[in-house]
Parts: C-alpha cells; sequence; structure tokens
C-alpha cells in the first residue's frame, strides 16, 4: 500500500533529524513548509508523493508566489524544502522519480547581513549604567555576545560553570566552549572586556538574582531566577540600544553580524572568521565580505582626490 504524502513528510522530518542531526528550529520550519505543501496535494487529490508530477509542484510554486502573500525568501525556503522532500524519496526509492528537480527556484535578492559601526557599539556598550545588577548582567550579556560572535541561543544556554573555567584558567588564551546548530561544538576566545563583563555580573550581580534554596546553574538569570530567555535577551538589547539612541534596528544577531564584519575590516582572514562563527560552509561567511567591500567603496569615495 503506497505511503500518505504525510507519512513520507514524516520519515523525511525523521531523516533530517537522526541522520543529518538539524536544528530544533530548522525543523519546525522545515515541519510548517511541508505542512502547507501537504495541504496543496490534498486539495489537489494527490495522496502519495509518487503522483506528484513537475507540473504540480510548478503549480505550487505559483500559489506561494501569488496568492499566500509571502516574501520571495520564505517562498525560497518553503521550495527548497519541497525539493529536498522530493530528492530524499526519489534517493531512498518511495517514488520511482523526482518531480522537483528541474523546477527553478524564484530568484531572491542577496540580503547582505546588517552591522553596527564600531562607534555605535561602542556606544551601546559602553552606555549601559553598571551601578546596578540588571546592569552588570546586561553588560557582561552584550560584551559577550559581540566580543565572542555567539548566537543568542548559544549565549543563553550556558552556565555559570561554563564561562568560571575560562575566568580562573590560568592561561588567559583558554577559549569558551559554545555548542551551535546541529550540536556542533567550536571553542571561541574571550577577549579583556567580556572577561572583565562577566567577572563584575559573578561577583557582585547574580547574587541578586537568585531565587529560592537550590539555585539553577544557568550564567544569566532573569527576574524571576530562572534562565534567561533568547526572547528576554532580544528585549534588553533593543532597550539598551534605545537608551544608546540608536536609531537602527538592533537584534542579537546584529551583534554577530558586527563582529564578523569588524574582523573583516581589521584584516582578518575569512577561514578564521569562518571558524569562529561556527558556519559550515566558507560561503555563507563569504556574505560578510560584501559588506566590507562597500565600507571601503564608501572610504575610497570620501577619501580619494579623484574617487568622484
Amino acid at each position: 500500500m503506497p505511503e500518505t504524502v504525510g507519512a513520507q513528510i514524516a520519515a523525511f522530518l525523521d531523516h533530517l533529524t537522526v541522520e543529518r542531526g538539524l536544528a530544533r528550529n530548522t525543523l519546525l520550519a522545515y515541519g510548517r513548509d511541508l505542512a502547507r505543501y501537504a495541504e496543496f496535494c490534498a486539495a489537489r487529490g494527490i495522496a502519495d508523493l509518487a503522483a506528484v508530477t513537475p507540473s504540480d509542484v510548478e503549480a505550487f510554486a505559483r500559489e506561494l508566489s501569488g496568492g499566500q502573500h509571502l516574501a520571495p525568501a520564505s517562498v525560497t525556503r518553503t521550495l527548497v524544502a519541497v525539493r529536498s522532500l522530493h530528492r530524499f524519496a526519489a534517493t531512498e526509492g518511495r517514488t520511482p522519480s523526482d518531480p522537483a528537480a528541474d523546477v527553478d527556484l524564484p530568484s531572491v535578492g542577496r540580503r547582505l547581513p546588517k552591522a553596527l559601526s564600531i562607534a555605535d557599539t561602542q556606544a551601546l556598550l559602553d552606555g549601559i549604567d553598571t551601578s546596578d545588577p540588571a546592569g552588570l548582567r546586561d553588560k557582561a550579556l552584550l560584551e559577550l555576545l559581540y566580543g565572542t560572535g555567539a548566537r543568542i541561543s548559544e549565549v543563553v544556554s550556558l552556565d555559570v560553570d561554563d564561562i568560571t573555567r575560562v575566568l580562573l584558567s590560568a592561561d588567559e588564551s583558554t577559549g569558551l566552549r559554545l555548542l551551535g546548530k546541529g550540536g556542533k561544538e567550536r571553542v571561541v576566545p574571550v577577549g579583556t572586556f567580556a572577561r572583565a563583563a562577566l567577572s563584575r555580573w559573578l561577583g557582585a550581580g547574580r547574587a541578586a538574582f537568585l531565587r529560592g534554596p537550590s539555585p539553577g546553574p544557568a550564567l544569566f538569570l532573569n527576574a524571576r531566577g530562572g534562565r534567561l530567555s533568547r526572547q528576554s535577551a532580544w528585549a534588553i538589547l533593543k532597550d539598551r540600544a534605545a537608551a544608546a539612541g540608536l536609531t537602527a534596528e538592533v537584534s542579537p544577531h546584529t551583534l554577530r553580524h558586527s563582529y564578523a564584519t569588524h574582523l573583516l575590516d581589521g584584516g582578518a582572514d575569512v577561514r578564521v572568521v569562518q571558524e569562529l562563527l561556527g558556519h559550515a560552509s566558507v560561503t555563507t561567511t563569504q556574505l560578510y565580505t560584501l559588506v566590507t567591500v562597500d565600507h571601503l567603496r564608501e572610504v575610497f569615495a570620501s577619501s580619494h582626490p579623484r574617487a568622484y
């Protein structure tokens, strides 16, 4: 008996989980995109992926682009998920062919990472009032984000022992271990500004957030004494950016972009930045070099006597 579309999608998601070790958020995105595709197939009376034709996939692409008010990037992401599903089904022998193999994806303009200038970054970090425990926490949080280029999920998952191991090491080059996407671990250096902010937070700030007789191990705590969430960390950054007078949209990933861009502006090798960011492919990291080229072009245009 042929498998249903839903069963085939479930098998594909299991493959992504077990064989490829994709991160939870990535799996959730695949699930949402493929649920939309399953609804499309059901509406067309398609009960088995083996019955899907290239014209069906093209019709789905047209529907996404025209009728669901999705951004081009969202359309492309959904179609990538569909293409991956059909390739998996064909490779595993669940379908006789891959109907999505030759379907063109819509063109999406390259989105350059947004980075703060060095002056704005300094204004953000140096403008935090550290006279109270919340200020000490926020200073440590943002210094660590910018000082290591870590993802917000990596930072809020840290425990006190993770950072204490770095701060108490006799070797100042001891790096911080971060657990990235797909469970991949990497070690990053922690600079003196982040180290100082973290030492002050642990020594004079964190105790004010502890609640109950058995405090948890989390490095960064919320007002209830629990682990700081990604959403709360984002809110902290937005509030601190507003207080610093920054007009640009700022997110935790903005600090990661700024970290990479400032390294490249300072002459760092793109392969080194790739390792520091934990990118699986250098192609992803090379996106930041486009930002740097734009910066160099601006400097040339404003500085060279024959640039205009």
